[in-house]
């Protein structure tokens, strides 16, 4: 009977510490993804906010050699859609995005963002082919 009760006691007490660790971890958990969702707000109003803006669209080089291909970059925020012309790829309304192009003459790339509203915003980027 005796060795029933210290049964019981060692497992109450295992139980107790058990319950105590998986508390801490939830606490700990729920700290980082409240922590996350901090940085991600801080991260949005930093790149835009609320805004509806392009926050940036550029070509890396911006010069190439005939044959070569260039990166487009661009990114956008609050944005409901976006449209590349002459187009060159999948694009999607993105904070930071980038694509491969490969004009054969000078091109003029001109990126075009929709809000949910039908506000409209352009902007463009020069590649010059040598």
């Amino acid at each position: 009977m005796y060795l029933w009760i210290v049964i019981a006691a060692v497992a109450a007490v295992q139980g107790a510490r058990f319950y105590l660790q998986w508390e801490a971890g939830r606490e700990t958990r729920q700290k980082a993804v409240e922590k996350k969702r901090a940085e991600d707000q801080r991260a949005v109003e930093l790149l835009g906010g609320n805004r509806f803006e392009i926050l940036e669209f550029y070509a890396s080089p911006g010069v190439i050699a005939r044959g070569a291909s260039v990166t487009l970059c661009y990114g956008v925020s609050n944005a409901k859609s976006v449209r590349l012309d002459p187009p060159a790829g999948d694009i999607w309304p993105a904070l930071n995005h980038c694509l491969e192009a490969s004009p054969t003459k000078d091109t003029t790339y001109t990126l075009t963002a929709q809000d949910a509203q039908g506000n409209t915003k352009t902007a463009t980027v020069k590649v010059l082919v040598r």
